[in-house]
């Protein structure tokens, strides 16, 4: 199985794969996480973050979860860039295929900017920012939303997300809280 768990620069992905993992991995050993930052630096920086680029780092993330989950165990993605045909390609060709929105509005994401990217992006230090000089493209039908305007406590949300997926809730039951 795969899940897909996508927003904008501080939605809070890593955050949400972190909580999801801390619960569930010691009830589940096969669960991995691959961190599209993570992704990035393991294949040594080689991509731009053009949305050309973003698309060939998806692709990575695509390609990485599939034989991964061909070979039974769950993967949970953490991506930022997403469009329709890449999201609908991971509907029909990942197994088990669960799709996470961290719904930030620009104005959260931009609040919690840990990285700088936005306010490099806004005075002129930094291009390829999605949201800012690169599209943002909202998940059209995603299995679980979360408002990240008013969010969650992430281990709240991480436990909202694992009941909310048959194989993850079947790990955390089959063992005593």
């Amino acid at each position: 199985m795969v899940i897909w768990i996508t927003g904008l620069s501080g939605a809070g992905k890593t955050t949400l794969c972190e909580a999801v993992r801390d619960l569930v991995k010691p009830h589940l050993p096969e669960l991995v996480l691959l961190d599209g930052d993570v992704v990035r630096a393991a294949f040594g920086h080689n991509l731009s973050h053009s949305e050309s680029d973003r698309i060939t780092q998806v692709r990575r993330l695509q390609s990485m979860s599939r034989v991964l989950a061909e070979q039974g165990l769950a993967v949970l993605v953490g991506v930022l860039y997403g469009n329709a045909e890449l999201l609908a390609w991971n509907r029909e060709n990942l197994p088990n295929y669960f799709e996470v929105y961290l719904n930030a509005s620009l104005e959260t994401a931009e609040r919690r900017d840990a990285k700088g990217l936005y306010e490099q992006a806004r005075t002129g230090l930094m291009s390829d920012v999605v949201g800012i000089d690169i599209p943002w493209y909202e998940p059209i039908a995603p299995d679980l939303v979360s408002n990240q305007d008013c969010p969650e406590p992430p281990e709240i949300l991480a436990r909202r997300l694992a009941n909310a997926v048959p194989r993850l809730r079947m790990a955390l039951s089959n063992t005593p809280d």
